[in-house]
């Protein structure tokens, strides 16, 4: 039996797909990455925006 190997990629998602894509890497719902980066958008938004855009830059797109 062949396992089939679980590789970070971006998902078809909301904005550019990394919630989606953390969240099938790391086998949960992306419902919680997004809060997490909602709620690190709201003391100034720095916090939440600087790692998401970092993310959608390093984290490759899933190819179909």
């Amino acid at each position: 039996m062949i396992a089939k190997e679980n590789k970070l990629r971006r998902q078809n998602g909301v904005v550019a797909g990394v919630c989606g894509g953390l969240a099938a890497f790391f086998g949960i719902s992306a419902f919680w990455f997004r809060l997490l980066f909602v709620i690190l958008l709201l003391p100034g938004g720095l916090p939440g925006l600087l790692p998401y855009i970092l993310l959608w830059l390093i984290i490759p797109p899933k190819r179909y």
